[in-house]
């Protein structure tokens, strides 16, 4: 036991978070002692004996589960210890609950823990639905259900979809690019441990007093900077997600520019490390914006500060502008890897190169450009300047362009092509493109200023985002799930069963979202508890479609547990495809490859006789093959 507490891990873990918890505390009594104030206040905006705990003590955890433990001693002046690589790769099932610094241990630390967070996420979605499946209180009281769908939000975009994404990155990333892994190992493990911190934060609230925060995942301001406890954990909640995001990224941005294979240039990157690049752009600069407003609702709640309290000269209205500046770019964050997945996925089963490569990797530049122009299209009945919703509206259309460029890319990349549906990305994949592009016509609707106007605050909004999220970003991470499996794994998953979750997920999708948008542009109002009998049969319709859907991903959920197990064994490039990953073992070695690859040509290069993307090491050194011009396909008449 005392070896065990000596050294980093568990044990040490929490005592550390024990120490950081009772260190909060004690801080908060013995300085209001000395200030003559009451040692508890209890007010629902206050409880700073429950807050700075709350912030003191994962960082406790932090320090004993030895996340900091090199760079303390870096910062001491201390000799380094040598490295014997004991904290790096995974030899046993234990090394996945370790602060372990291999990228694939990470990658496949984030995808399991982040799929814990979508089956709680769609949980709290489906007592939502329950609650809404008749008019009237069904199960739970009207705060309880703002809690629900406040929370319902929140884990789904920053414990799911943003940081699923960054998971299959962290696994894939590095060896697309032939990289022995990823650029600050030890910040990209500590980026891993933020999330699930995040996420006990997050769910801790509905213990407090008052309940679960209740704002909405955007926690408009004055309802948030007045609400109970609850809302302050979320606040503190987004710092602890926000930094992991903001790390990762960062680690992925020096990881593409400075770690790339021999013979790698720009124009030979898959799509895949493009679109990462892009999200990272978009993570680095729009965050901080995020983070900072949810400081500044918590200063106002906590310390009494005025930033949004317009009867002490406070700007309501900023706060929207702020919280949005992050929260549209983050539409692309949870966007632009699915992109790069599906040009991946759609160029190797259709068995061509990706159609326009260039003008796709340049498309994602473009929408990370044009992203940051867009926000306000969000607040056309905020009351915001009238001068500014022309100009919002026009930059709101304008961005449809790169995002139309890709899916006519993906169209002409299957065009003629020699498309192989065996594989359940590939099912993914395709319905993706026919979902997102019907999400996205909604989405131009409402960057229009009369149609916005009409539906806003109405279950149109709801139907929207879903369909976009759900259609779009979470078939793309199924779609790469697949895909990448028998790589993470060596093992081969059941085609079967993958073929059921398709089918289920996408018929409960269309039939969970579509009605959304009629009930919606009929006037029925988001973010209630009850509503009118004339919107009961849609409801109701909506409710058993939601079941439909959450009870498929069981079968998603057991297809992955028992092939990862009992499958077939995996060969090293099942897909036959061209890029890197594909080129050495499943699951890969731990540290990747024995000899760093040269890239010779292209990653798409589908169809060329003798065409190469790699040459991995004791190849030879092969002869450098040309980028090859587009052919001229010519349809069977």
């Amino acid at each position: 036991m005392a070896a065990a507490i000596r050294q980093p891990g568990w044990y040490r873990g929490a005592i550390g978070l024990v120490l950081g918890a009772a260190f909060g505390f004690g801080l908060v009594v013995a300085l209001r002692a000395i200030s003559g104030l009451d040692v508890f206040q209890t007010e629902q905006t206050g409880y700073p004996h429950i807050v700075v705990p709350l912030i003191t003590a994962p960082f406790g955890f932090l320090f004993g589960f030895g996340a900091f433990d090199y760079w303390f001693r870096w910062a001491a002046g201390k000799p380094t210890i040598p490295e014997d690589h004991s904290g790096h790769g995974a030899y046993s099932w234990k090394d996945y609950f370790k602060f372990n610094t291999d990228h694939k241990v990470i990658g496949t630390q984030y995808v399991v823990t982040t799929m814990i967070f979508f089956l709680i996420g769609g949980l709290l979605a489906l007592l939502i639905r329950a609650e809404l499946a008749q008019p009237g209180a069904q199960i739970v009281a009207a705060n309880t259900y703002n809690g629900l769908f406040s929370t319902h939000a929140v884990v789904m975009i920053f414990l799911f979809i943003i940081p699923i994404f960054a998971g299959l990155a962290n696994y894939v990333l590095p060896l697309m690019i032939g990289a022995p892994d990823m650029a600050f190992p030890r910040l990209n493990a500590l980026s891993f441990w933020l999330l699930p911190i995040a996420g006990i934060i997050f769910l801790a609230s509905f213990l407090a007093p008052g309940g679960a925060f209740d704002a909405g995942w955007t926690g408009y301001a004055p309802l948030s900077t007045g609400a109970p406890l609850g809302q302050s954990f979320f606040n503190i909640g987004v710092q602890f997600a926000g930094a992991s995001s903001i790390a990762t990224a960062l680690n992925f941005l020096v990881t593409i520019i400075t770690m790339r294979a021999p013979g790698m240039n720009l124009w030979r990157m898959p799509l895949l490390v493009w679109a990462n690049l892009s999200t990272s752009l978009l993570v680095v600069g729009a965050t901080p914006f995020v983070a900072g407003a949810q400081f500044m609702v918590f200063f106002d709640r906590i310390l009494g500060m005025n930033f949004f309290n317009f009867l002490e000269g406070g700007d309501v209205i900023s706060y929207q502008h702020i919280f949005w500046f992050y929260s549209h770019p983050a539409v692309y964050i949870m966007m632009l890897p699915g992109f790069g997945i599906v040009s991946e996925i759609i160029s190797t089963h259709a068995r061509k190169p990706v159609f326009g490569y260039r003008l796709m990797a340049l498309a994602l530049i473009g929408i990370v450009v044009l992203s940051y122009s867009v926000w306000a299209h969000h607040m056309f009945v905020a009351g915001m300047f009238d001068w500014l919703r022309v100009p919002i509206m026009i930059t709101t259309l304008l961005i449809a362009v790169p995002t139309g460029i890709k899916v006519f890319s993906w169209l002409g990349t299957l065009f003629y092509g020699k498309i192989h549906t065996y594989s359940t990305a590939m099912l993914f994949s395709l319905a993706f493109i026919i979902t997102f592009t019907v999400g996205g016509i909604s989405g131009v609707m409402l960057g229009m200023i009369p149609i916005d106007i009409h539906v806003s605050d109405t279950y149109f909004v709801v139907a929207h985002i879903h369909f976009v999220l759900f259609g779009g970003s979470v078939f793309t991470i199924f779609a790469g799930i697949y895909h990448w499996f028998p790589k993470m794994t060596g093992r081969m998953y059941d085609e079967r069963l993958g073929r059921v979750h398709f089918w289920g997920t996408v018929i409960g999708t269309w039939l969970t979202f579509i009605p959304m948008h009629w009930v919606g542009m009929d006037g029925m109002p988001r973010r209630v508890a009850d509503y009118a009998s004339q919107y009961g049969d849609w409801n109701l319709m909506i409710s058993i479609s939601a079941f439909l859907l959450g009870a498929t991903q069981l079968v998603f959920l057991y297809n992955m547990i028992v092939s990862w197990r009992f499958g077939p064994k995996a060969g090293n490039n099942p897909w036959r495809a061209n890029t890197i990953e594909w080129q050495v073992s499943s699951p890969p070695p731990v540290f990747n490859f024995d000899e760093i690859p040269r890239v010779v040509g292209g990653p798409y290069e589908y169809g060329t006789p003798g065409a190469r993307h790699a040459i991995m090491g004791g190849e030879g050194e092969g002869a450098e093959i040309p980028e090859t011009k587009p052919s001229t396909v010519t349809a069977p008449s």
